[in-house]
């Protein structure tokens, strides 16, 4: 098990230095702010911004060898990575491109922290360029917290892992296995003591890919590991070297937060867009016979306004997996799993209720899930 990835780490310093004239000072903020391509970062926490929206940092806080990264308008390129550290401990560093805030930092003109209950959607992309003489992980970091900081760690970080290589692994345990954004990954979760860490690992390399950033904070939100009414703090996607690292890139990166109300077209309860009230009560039936069962699952829409579009989170105990289902899509077929609306379905008046099922296979005792969320909302149960 290995410490926070890029959290043990000295204080930010101070950047810049007293000026003798306003023609100096404002060339010194000129190139602190905005970034030309091929611009050179060596300090351990130098930064600078690209596209006058996003922050790259070289973020070296794990070794005192040197760190050079070259900063492009689309992303950056690690040009020095000396010196190593043990792979049974935290890594070297965590070069990377942000959108938010991040130990004060805060790139320009965000949107974040937000609070989850408002936003509607985060489309992201990123593209990555790998090297094979390292050991490593890409990763792309969601922060969450109870409170909209803008300094410090974050109460919970959820990784997901594009790339490794080499013996290294996530902080916990593996959990399970979950498909999130249409892709499959194995989980795992565990503290390093100052935040609970919540790991998405790729089975294989994945070098480019557009996807929503909420599906990941509402997989957060179903395991108990967040809640809708904490707050996006960041996101951030880099490298994570403890040998070497030199060449490997963020080729491109964009992120954008989508907040709006259920009135709002734009918002969680705009056409096509799952949200609208979330307050809900989850009644969930089962039929069981030895090494098998199916489950009749009925929401409640127990909100003033209709719900637009629908996905309910849950967690299937350990030893259950779902085989077929009908009047659903769902994301996963053990361990954590995502139903979302059908197109007769979709629509779910306040007061009203909508319906679906799936049938599995068991073994050992059986038992019913114990948390349910509603587009990133908990339910009750019935």
């Amino acid at each position: 098990m290995r410490p926070s990835p890029h959290h043990a780490r000295s204080a930010r310093g101070l950047f810049g230095a007293l000026l003798t004239s306003l023609v100096s000072l404002a060339a010194l903020l000129t190139t602190a702010s905005v970034a030309q391509a091929d611009t050179t970062i060596c300090q351990a926490f130098g930064a600078t911004t690209i596209q006058g929206r996003y922050v790259v940092q070289n973020n070296r806080w794990g070794t005192s060898a040197a760190q050079c990264i070259s900063v492009t308008d689309s992303g950056f390129r690690i040009t020095q990575a000396d010196g190593s550290v043990p792979t049974n401990g935290a890594p070297k560093s965590y070069p990377s491109v942000y959108n938010g805030c991040h130990y004060t930092n805060c790139s320009p003109g965000t949107n974040l922290p937000a609070q989850l209950s408002t936003i509607s959607n985060a489309p992201s992309n990123v593209s990555f360029s790998y090297v094979n003489d390292a050991i490593y992980d890409a990763a792309y970091d969601i922060w969450l917290d109870p409170t909209p900081r803008t300094d410090g760690v974050s109460r919970t970080e959820i990784m997901i892992w594009f790339n490794k290589v080499g013996s290294v692994q996530p902080i916990g345990s593996p959990v399970g296995n979950a498909n999130v954004g249409g892709r499959d990954w194995q989980v795992w979760s565990g503290s390093n003591g100052s935040n609970d860490v919540l790991s998405f690992v790729a089975p294989s390399a994945i070098t480019s890919w557009n996807f929503d950033v909420m599906d990941f904070a509402r997989q957060a939100v179903s395991r108990g590991l967040a809640q809708n009414n904490w707050y996006l703090t960041s996101v951030q996607a880099g490298f994570e070297p403890w040998q070497n690292g030199a060449g490997l890139a963020v080729t491109s990166f964009s992120s954008t937060v989508n907040k709006g109300t259920p009135s709002d077209p734009g918002g969680p309860g705009g056409p096509g867009t799952p949200g609208g009230s979330t307050a809900c009560k989850v009644a969930y039936g089962t039929n069981v016979w030895q090494g098998g069962f199916t489950a009749d699952v009925t929401i409640a829409n127990t909100g003033s306004s209709a719900v637009n579009g629908w996905k309910l989170a849950f967690t299937l105990p350990s030893g259950q997996q779902i085989t077929s289902s009908w009047n659903a899509n769902l994301s996963g077929s053990s361990g954590a799993v995502t139903a979302s609306n059908v197109s007769h379905n979709g629509q779910v008046a306040a007061g009203g209720q909508a319906t679906f099922g799936f049938q599995g296979s068991s073994s050992g005792a059986f038992t019913k899930p114990t948390a349910f969320s509603l587009n990133g909302t908990a339910c009750t149960t019935a």
